[in-house]
C-alpha cells in the first residue's frame, strides 16, 4: 500500500465540518470588512520567495520545496501566502484603487520536521491590506483578526505586539546587535552564527532554548527607534485601546520573515501562536512595484483547529437530516422521490443505495447521525401516509403525502431551533 507522505495529513469526512466552519467564519468576517478573496498558483518562480522572504530565513535555507521544471526554470511550491499575493496584486494592477484588501485560503508547503500542529503541507487563512502608512491600517487588520477568532469561539487570546522599526533606525540597531552577538559567538547555535553575519535580527527568532535565554540580555530595538517609528507604534497601541483589543508588548518578537517593517504581532493561545503577521512597507518595491505600504496576517488552519479543540470549542457538524428507509424493494422508487422532494426545498436527505435490509438501513442512518427516518412500505404507499421517526427519542409523527416535504421541513427546523 502507498501511504500518505510524511508531514501531510488527509482531511477525512468526519473532520471536514471543522474546516468548513473555519472557512465559513473567515468568509463571514472578511465580508463584514469588505475584503475580497484572491487565489494564487500553488507554485511560483523560486526567485519570488528568495527576493521577498529573505535568504537569512529558515524557510529559504531549509524548508522550501524547489524544483526545476521541464523548461529549465527554477520553481518553488508556495511556502507562505504573502509573496504570491503581492506578486498578483502588482501584476494585475489591483492597486489602482486604494485601499486594496484581499484574503486567501490556501495550502502552503515547507520541508520541516513534522510536529503537533505543523505539517509539510498545511493550510492558511490570510489577509493582506495594501495602501496606507497610517497606524489605523494595523488596527483595522487586527480588529478583523480578533473578530475572526471570536467567531471561531476564542474569547481570551493574548495579542503579542512589537515594533522592529524602519530600515533607517534598524541599521543602528543591527550594529549594536552584531556587537552583542560577537561577544556570545561561542555560545550560540550554528544557525545563529550564520544569521549574525547576514541579518542579525533573525537571531532573535531562534527557537533553540539556550539561544533564547542568551537573547534576553540582547539590546532592544525600542532603544534605537527613530521618532517616526516611536510615534507610529504609540498610535497603533492607542488604536488597539480604542478598539478594545487587549495586548502586551513583547520586545523580543520579530517574526520569521525578512520583509516586515515596524509592527509585528501574534495572537496566542497560551504559548501557541495561532495567527501572526505585521507591516511590510517595502515588499512591493522589492518585487518591482511602486512604494505601497501594506499589512497582513496568516493563520494556520490545522493549528487553529487543534487549539480550539484543546479549549473545548465545538464546531457545528452539518449532519444530514432525513433518511428514507425502504421496507421492500417496491418502496425504493418512492424513497427516491421523497428524497428528491426534500432536497428541492433545502433539506439534506438520503435513501438506501446498497439494497440493504430495513434493519441495516436503520443501522446506517444511526451511524451517519440522521436525526429523522421516514419508513416507506406497501401500507404507506397505499395510504399515502408515512411515519417520521425522531431517532433521539424514538417518537413518531404521521406525515401525509400531499404536504410531506413541507411537514418534514417544519419538523427539521423545529428540531434545529430547539438544539
Amino acid at each position: 500500500m502507498v501511504n500518505v507522505p510524511k508531514g501531510t495529513k488527509d482531511m477525512l469526512p468526519r473532520e471536514s465540518h471543522k474546516w468548513q466552519a473555519v472557512e465559513a467564519a473567515a468568509k463571514k468576517i472578511t465580508a463584514l470588512y469588505n475584503v475580497k478573496q484572491i487565489r494564487t498558483p500553488v507554485f511560483e518562480h523560486a526567485e519570488l520567495f528568495l527576493r521577498s522572504i529573505g535568504d537569512s530565513t529558515d524557510i529559504v535555507n531549509k524548508e522550501m520545496y524547489i524544483f526545476e521544471d521541464k523548461g529549465g526554470r527554477k520553481m518553488a511550491l508556495r511556502p507562505e501566502g504573502t509573496a504570491g499575493v503581492v506578486r498578483s496584486v502588482l501584476e494585475n494592477n489591483l492597486c489602482e484603487t486604494l485601499p486594496q484588501k484581499v484574503f486567501y485560503i490556501e495550502g502552503v508547503y515547507r520541508y520541516e520536521q513534522p510536529q503537533a500542529g505543523r505539517y509539510r503541507e498545511h493550510h492558511q487563512f490570510g489577509a493582506e491590506f495594501f495602501g496606507s502608512e497610517l497606524p489605523c491600517f494595523e488596527v483595522e487588520l487586527l480588529s478583523m483578526a480578533r473578530d475572526f477568532l471570536k467567531e471561531i469561539g476564542f474569547n481570551d487570546l493574548r495579542l503579542r505586539i512589537n515594533t522592529i522599526g524602519c530600515n533607517e533606525c534598524r541599521a543602528e540597531y543591527n550594529k549594536a546587535l552584531r556587537a552583542f552577538l560577537a561577544g556570545v559567538n561561542d555560545k550560540i547555535c550554528g544557525d545563529c552564527k550564520r544569521r549574525a553575519e547576514i541579518n542579525p535580527l533573525r537571531t532573535l527568532d531562534c527557537k533553540v532554548p539556550s539561544c533564547k535565554e542568551i537573547y534576553k540580555s540582547a539590546p532592544q530595538i525600542s532603544d534605537f527607534l527613530c521618532d517616526n517609528c516611536k510615534q507610529h507604534h504609540k498610535q497603533v497601541l492607542k488604536g488597539l485601546d480604542a478598539a478594545g483589543i487587549q495586548y502586551f508588548e513583547d520586545k523580543n518578537l520579530v517574526r520569521g520573515l525578512d520583509y516586515y517593517t515596524r509592527t509585528v504581532f501574534e495572537f496566542c493561545d497560551g504559548d501557541l501562536a495561532v495567527l501572526g503577521g505585521g507591516r511590510y512597507d517595502n515588499l512591493c518595491e522589492q518585487l518591482g512595484g511602486k512604494h505601497t505600504p501594506c499589512v497582513g496576517f496568516g493563520c494556520g488552519i490545522e493549528r487553529l483547529i487543534a487549539a480550539a479543540e484543546t479549549r473545548g470549542i465545538e464546531f457545528a457538524d452539518n449532519t444530514p437530516y432525513v433518511f428514507a428507509a425502504a421496507q421492500c424493494d417496491s418502496a425504493r422508487e418512492t424513497c427516491a422521490d421523497i428524497v428528491a422532494q426534500l432536497r428541492n426545498i433545502g433539506v439534506s436527505a438520503e435513501y438506501d443505495l446498497m439494497g440493504k435490509s430495513l434493519k441495516a438501513q436503520f443501522r446506517y442512518a444511526d451511524r451517519q447521525g440522521f436525526p429523522y427516518v421516514i419508513t416507506v412500505g406497501e401500507a404507506e404507499m397505499q395510504s399515502d401516509k408515512y411515519t417520521l421517526k425522531r431517532m433521539a427519542d424514538g417518537s413518531t409523527t404521521a406525515i401525509g403525502a400531499a404536504r410531506l416535504a413541507q411537514d418534514v421541513k417544519s419538523a427539521v427546523e423545529k428540531d434545529r431551533a430547539q438544539s
